[in-house]
């Protein structure tokens, strides 16, 4: 068992790619969107949807509180993808290091999300972050229930 992973998790939405995109680049909405997942997302310095931006996301993961925080490290608008690099908090306890990777695939009216966590646990008895990106998954469902009732 290696320390360096890789998951990926890819989920089918019907709603805007360009509004789950935009959502990420300043997602203080998410804990209105996301209440039972997200409790607050709050800029620690820089601008929103800003490379450099650090943003400080206070979450429930598996039925226990938790706190990241994270910097926006790249932004692609035009193949709709954003990097957030965690460098303090409740994950960077566990990981010696964590991105996760934000991508919408967008063909007419279809559209794909793919989470991709890349890691690297500080030691074996570290598990793999599964758990997050359940958490990843679940935000995007909430994400979509949300935008499929709220007309743009």
């Amino acid at each position: 068992m290696g320390l360096k992973g890789k998951l990926v998790s890819t989920t089918s939405i019907k709603s805007d790619g360009f509004v789950f995109h935009n959502l990420f680049k300043e997602p203080h909405h998410l804990s209105k969107i996301c209440p039972d997942t997200i409790e607050s997302v709050d800029l620690h310095s820089g601008q929103w949807g800003a490379v450099g931006a650090v943003t400080i996301w206070n979450f429930t993961m598996g039925g226990k509180k938790s706190v990241s925080i994270e910097m926006i490290e790249a932004i692609d608008e035009q193949n709709k993808s954003i990097t957030y690099k965690v460098v303090e908090g409740d994950l960077a306890d566990v990981y010696k290091s964590l991105k996760y990777i934000i991508k919408v695939d967008t063909n007419g009216e279809d559209n794909l999300v793919t989470w991709t966590l890349e890691y690297e646990k500080k030691n074996e008895n570290v598990p793999d972050p599964c758990a997050l990106m359940d958490v990843c998954v679940n935000v995007t469902k909430d994400i979509e229930r949300h935008c499929l009732l709220v007309p743009n």
